[in-house]
């Protein structure tokens, strides 16, 4: 999920950098478009470091840009590109401008050109906030869709008293995911995942693992930062970079998984196993490199079940496990369901094309001991949504809103 912050020219616009950072923990892309005003009370490069993204500042390139610059001549996609535009603060020239189309910077003209859903926190003077141009102007706005987070009350820079300062940042982040339609229902929990395969060592040039591209679990891991979960992700080796806000355990084998999870699984509150570990694994790993030199035979054993020892560790978690199927699907996920006593389990059929493993998208089944819900085939996104929307429903179970 992307998102435009614009920044206007008010003495509130090193606020921005705060919300910015708020968002990004929140897994949101943002992308800084600042007015040519704002850049006299905060650099760019501010902005820059903050988000790991070009900030842009107008329209046309001078051919001399900054490296931490971009103009719209390569940017005007960002239009198209976004989920959002948020405005903070905004002033009143700039409110005059939304409200009369009129689009003479980049910010404006992607006001202008944008079907995202608009958001923008006024902040000025307590008279320019209650003359009646600006009070129009925040009418019309509202009259299009545009959503207005009130300023608050208190001392303002210019040294008078009243309504007109920037609103808090936590009121202006949760205006954005509002009209984002991003639920907070996993504010004050903590979730436990795991994600993408393990590596089993055969000998030190050559591993057992399997096909998992780790997508799944860090799309879960994405959607429930989005929706105010703080996510311990516990990564195998995957080419994939973190969301923002995660805090990221890596590991490579499955009792590196094992160690890693049980020592996080006291401070969790919602444990989702995503990752594809190795059942097995070489009994004995060669500590040369293996010679070919005719057939080789490998003795295995297997590696421990972490997602049982997790239920059986268990105190008032809510426990969700993957199942990868490729024959008789519902019936071996409903006696997983029941044999390692887990809350649910989401199972896929891998054998089918263009779902599951190295893939984008996915269709899945998820059982509860009340429910099954079929998700046909969509993005990892969506199923990640889906999923976690069955973890509310078990955290809203009366023994388990008791425990917690």
């Amino acid at each position: 999920m992307k998102i435009a912050l614009g920044v206007s020219g008010g003495i509130a616009a090193y606020k921005a950098a705060e919300i910015a950072r708020l968002l990004q923990d929140r897994g949101i892309h943002v992308q800084v478009v600042m007015t040519r005003a704002a850049q006299e009370f905060v650099r760019p490069l501010t902005f820059a470091d903050r988000t790991g993204e070009k900030v842009i500042t107008d329209l046309f390139g001078s051919g001399a840009e900054q490296p931490n610059l971009d103009s719209a001549v390569e940017h005007i996609a960002v239009a198209q590109s976004i989920d959002a535009l948020l405005v903070a603060p905004a002033t009143a020239d700039l409110l005059a401008r939304f409200a009369h189309g009129v689009a003479n910077d980049f910010l404006t003209t992607l006001y202008l050109a944008t079907t995202a859903p608009v958001v923008v926190a006024p902040a000025m003077n307590v008279n320019m906030w209650n003359h009646a141009a600006t009070h129009a102007n925040l009418e019309t706005l509202r009259a299009r869709g545009v959503r207005i987070v009130e300023p608050g009350s208190g001392y303002l820079a210019c040294g008078m008293t009243g309504p007109g300062r920037l609103a808090e940042n936590e009121l202006i982040v949760n205006a954005l995911l509002e009209a984002l339609g991003v639920s907070q229902d996993l504010a004050g929990q903590t979730l436990l995942v795991t994600a993408g395969p393990t590596r089993e060592k055969i000998d030190p040039v050559r591993y057992l693992t399997n096909r998992s591209s780790g997508r799944m679990g860090y799309a879960i891991a994405e959607a429930a930062v989005r929706r105010g979960a703080r996510v311990l992700l516990v990564s195998g080796p995957v080419e994939l970079t973190p969301p923002a806000g995660v805090e990221v355990t890596r590991v490579e084998t499955a009792d590196q998984m094992r160690e890693a999870v049980l020592r996080l699984l006291p401070e969790s509150t919602v444990v989702v196993k995503t990752a594809a570990v190795a059942d097995f694994r070489p009994k004995a790993p060669a500590e040369q490199k293996i010679k070919r030199k005719g057939p080789m035979t490998l003795e295995l054993e297997p590696t421990a079940d972490i997602l049982a020892e997790v239920a059986r560790r268990k105190t008032a978690q809510v426990i969700v496990g993957f199942a990868a199927e490729t024959e008789n699907v519902l019936e071996n996920a409903r006696r997983k369901l029941a044999t390692k006593s887990v809350d649910a389990i989401v199972v896929n059929d891998v054998s089918r094309e263009g779902v599951g493993f190295d893939s984008d998208r996915n269709a899945v089944t998820i059982l509860t001991h009340d429910e099954v819900v079929e998700v046909p085939e969509t993005s990892k996104r969506e199923v990640a949504g889906r999923v976690l929307d069955q973890v509310v429903k078990l955290l809203e179970k009366p023994a388990v809103k008791a425990a917690h």
